[in-house]
């Protein structure tokens, strides 16, 4: 068994810990600054520019959090400085910026958003941790993401991000082979990272007498009570995550 359990230390700061209320946008330097604060485990996601830098951003476009209209991948890395989250004074941070703030002071589960099949992301991320000295994993939705790690950086913790994809419109062999994590045989993960909502079923109790089962994302203390009962820990946000 490979060393999984530094995933389970405290809860788990979905995009950091964020509170718009407060001032701080999700995936920014002070919600990591926050969750460290609190000595939470951080979980952010990743995508990579046109110039091929890797930024810390969950959406495929900066409308949601910044109001421009624009996908992530028609941008340069010269431009994250004019771009501010949400009305704030935060910008997009890069990858190798929030690894130098983070510094192995917590843990951190880096999400790969990883839809083309260039695998330039990967390769990228690759680079970037090889210099990093904390503990880390790696997860996604794609199993092509999590497989190209398994042969390329073997030693990363992989995750495998998964539902039961109930209300996902999508070819009906690739929602089996997805929901059933039918891929897991070539990819070998290392912890699930699955939908509490979709909780419980046979095919997660019987992976976690194997491996560590993450819950996501729980938004308050009822859920989380819930989750706790089929999961080894849980992704939150809008909770008192340091209680």
């Amino acid at each position: 068994m490979r060393e999984t359990e530094f995933l389970t230390y405290s809860l788990i700061a979905h995009r950091g810990y964020h509170n718009i209320k407060n001032g701080i946008p999700e995936n920014s330097m002070l919600a990591f600054k926050e969750a460290i604060k609190n000595d939470l485990i951080i979980e952010l996601d990743v995508r990579i520019l046109k110039d091929g830098k890797v930024i810390v951003f969950h959406d495929e476009n900066l409308k949601r959090m910044t109001g421009i209209d624009k996908k992530i991948e028609e941008i340069n890395s010269s431009e994250l400085e004019e771009i501010h989250l949400l009305g704030t004074n935060q910008r997009i941070p890069l990858l190798e910026e929030v690894l130098d703030l983070i510094n192995g002071q917590v843990s951190v589960i880096i999400e790969l958003k990883s839809e083309n099949k260039d695998r330039k992301l990967e390769k990228e991320t690759i680079r970037i941790l090889k210099n990093y000295r904390g503990k880390y994993a790696i997860k996604s939705f794609n199993p092509f993401s999590i497989r190209y790690f398994k042969k390329n950086f073997p030693s990363a913790i992989r995750g495998q991000l998964a539902s039961n994809l109930k209300n996902k419109k999508m070819n009906i062999i690739k929602k089996v082979f997805l929901s059933r994590m039918l891929f897991n045989i070539f990819t070998k993960p290392d912890f699930i990272s699955y939908n509490f909502k979709d909780l419980p079923n046979n095919r997660i109790k019987k992976l976690r007498k194997k491996m560590i089962i993450l819950g996501w994302t729980v938004r308050n203390e009822e859920d989380l009570e819930y989750a706790k009962k089929y999961c080894d820990n849980c992704i939150c946000e809008n909770i008192n995550l340091d209680k």
